[in-house]
């Protein structure tokens, strides 16, 4: 079963990766030692690399709304299609 992991924890193995790295270990030797695939590491590098925890709390929260702004789109669209269906009288 997979581990949920905050912002904070992934910014911290990062970092931890990064000073590893710079030592000479092996990215696949890193990740074992820290209990994580390769897959997760360059998944999580790509999307957090660089990245501060405020910034990466402020970029969760804004996915967060822009998802939720989607599903509110998506179901205006819905109920227009429907109520312009019903006025045209093709139901």
């Amino acid at each position: 079963m997979s581990r949920k992991r905050t912002p904070e924890q992934i910014i911290g193995y990062l970092r931890e990766a990064e000073v590893r790295l710079s030592q000479g270990e092996t990215v696949g030797a890193i990740c074992r030692a820290l209990g994580i695939s390769e897959q997760s590491y360059y998944r999580w590098r790509r999307e957090y690399g660089g990245l501060r925890v405020d910034h990466a709390k402020r970029l969760k929260g804004l996915e967060k709304e822009n998802a939720r702004l989607r599903r509110a789109v998506s179901d205006l669209t819905l109920d227009k299609l429907i109520l312009k269906e019903v006025a045209e009288g093709n139901f």
